[in-house]
């Protein structure tokens, strides 16, 4: 009998060809859609109803049964939650990492078991390997699309039996078996950005969970430079969006921001990006997926954002379940709230929220 593998779809390309793959390969498949947000974009269109319509069509013509949940619930608990709550802190988050270990590999994977799944399937650009009982994550063919750093929060146990079907595959081959498949979203463009606020101005969706507040933008000296929208719209290392014009005394450069005091609600901003770098950062608690090196030290490469080149590092445990990673290099805009994923050759150890970072 073949075997049943529920794919988790998107509507795009690369979910579309992971279950044109399977269904080739003599797998019984069936889609099944996410709704994880029910609010409507600035036009009052709802986007996830747009996907699943995509869905319904990719499905069609693929000759599968297709589905649709609602994770709403367990996204705004899980997930929007811890968003809004680190963005309050001064913070940047991360959501998609948070997704993958929360919703997608957890509710949905029981989602699917209950449907009858033996195995359960995405449309991520990376692969897993099986080794003497351990599920490794490893980095995809395609290491300009590889998200494996989206993936870091896993844990070796939520792999079981998990397929990643394009992850031997570069991006241009996945439009090219679209287009070979009759994919009606073979030239679909990719979607960017947080998936909840969509095309939506970010400061405007923000703007309606947490309160803003315009406040001072202090320069080096100490000397107010202008006004900012609300402290929390910024990111560290951000240059554009800062409205400071002619200063007295500065040059025509480019404006950085290099800190924010959310409690005094103060933009701290430079024209020199020196303090922008630092070779290392702490986290305390750290998520290996599956292996763990031998050792209280270990030399690995590392990632602080997606689609980062991997950097030279040696990462150190700490008491308590923390790792400190010292970079060969500095590095610039380390942002506490984001993540910093470990890898040994092609394997993703795992990851850790970055809380703080400084020079050895």
């Amino acid at each position: 009998m073949a075997k049943t593998v529920v794919v988790g779809m998107s509507g795009g390309v690369d979910s579309s060809v992971a279950a044109a793959l399977l269904k080739q390969q003599g797998y019984d498949v069936i889609g099944l859609f996410m709704r994880n947000w029910h609010e409507t974009d600035e036009g009052g269109n709802c986007t996830a109803d747009e996907d699943f319509y995509d869905v319904r069509r990719v499905c069609d013509g693929l000759g599968i049964p297709y589905f649709s949940v609602d994770f709403a619930d367990e996204y705004y608990d899980r997930v929007f939650k811890k968003f809004l709550d680190e963005y309050a802190k001064g913070r940047t988050p991360n959501p998609d990492v948070l997704c993958n270990r929360e919703i997608k590999f957890e509710p949905f994977v029981a989602k699917a078991r209950e449907m009858g799944a033996d195995f359960v399937a995405t449309g991520h650009y990376c692969r897993i390997a099986h080794d003497d009982g351990l599920n490794l994550l490893l980095r995809a063919a395609d290491e300009n699309k590889d998200q494996t750093y989206f993936l870091n929060q896993v844990k070796g146990e939520q792999l079981d039996n998990v397929l990643f079907p394009i992850g031997h595959l570069l991006k241009p081959q996945v439009r090219e078996l679209a287009e070979s498949f009759g994919i009606p979203t073979a030239k679909k463009k990719d979607s960017t950005g947080i998936c909840f606020i969509g095309e939506r101005n970010f400061r405007a969706f923000l703007s309606e969970y947490l309160p803003m507040q315009k406040g001072e933008i202090s320069g080096d000296d100490g000397a107010l430079l202008g006004e900012h929208e609300g402290v929390f719209y910024y990111t560290l290392g951000q240059r554009r969006g800062l409205g400071i014009g002619g200063v007295d005394g500065a040059d025509d450069g480019r404006w950085f921001v290099v800190g924010k005091d959310v409690s005094k609600n103060v933009l701290y901003v430079s024209q020199s990006q020196e303090s922008l770098f630092h070779n290392a950062l702490m986290c305390e608690n750290f998520n290996f997926i599956s292996l763990k090196p031998e050792g209280e030290e270990f030399e690995c490469m590392a990632r602080i954002r997606h689609r980062q080149p991997l950097q030279a590092a040696r990462a150190r445990l700490l008491p308590g379940g923390g790792v400190e990673v010292a970079f060969e290099r500095a590095q610039r805009a380390i942002v506490e709230g984001q993540y910093v994923a470990l890898y040994q050759g092609e394997v993703c150890l795992g990851g850790g929220e970055i809380d703080s970072k400084y020079d050895l």
